[in-house]
């Protein structure tokens, strides 16, 4: 009988301290643009799907028609390629994506097809959510599903660029 009454006290006690943490817990809007500063821009951090994935293809290396290839390979992955061009400067980078606010998962999903090898471009004045994959010399190919699968797992879940605020999950 005392062995039931001191495991009920026992139950009763961890029950006002979980109520009290939770009703206590000021870290609800953390990570969420709550405490962010009201100019800082809101990063859209969700993973997209490829349908979802609006991107410009630019080479920037002296091969010609590199764009047009990616930009089929990425068309045959289900990216909605808008368009294609040749960048003036030549770059000897893998690649740069260059994104704003808008593009943060995005370009996260991208980076994972280029093996978290790309440059990262992020500009806080963008406003569309576009991203711009810039080919350098040094790209040889797009990696494969099982290497984008296994890149994602490495680079874990996006993350709003210093300066901007993770956008909240009802805008």
């Amino acid at each position: 009988m005392r062995a039931l009454v001191v495991v009920g006290l026992l139950a009763v006690v961890a029950l006002v301290f979980v109520v009290v943490a939770v009703v206590r817990d000021t870290q609800g809007e953390a990570g969420l643009a709550g405490g962010c500063p009201e100019d800082a821009p809101l990063a859209d951090v969700t993973l997209h799907e490829p349908k979802d994935v609006k991107l410009n293809v630019y080479n920037a290396t002296d091969e010609p028609g590199l764009a047009s290839k990616v930009a089929d390979d990425f068309r045959n992955r289900k990216f909605q390629v808008k368009k294609t061009a040749t960048e003036k400067k030549q770059i000897d980078d893998v690649a740069i994506l260059r994104y704003g606010p808008k593009g943060v998962g995005s370009a996260h999903l991208l980076r994972a097809y280029f093996l978290n090898n790309a440059k990262d471009g992020y500009d806080a004045k963008r406003k569309d959510d576009t991203v711009d994959v810039v080919l350098g010399s040094s790209f040889a190919q797009l990696a494969t599903t099982t290497e984008v699968n296994q890149s994602l797992g490495d680079l874990g879940a996006p993350v709003a660029p210093p300066g901007s605020c993770p956008m909240p999950a009802d805008k």
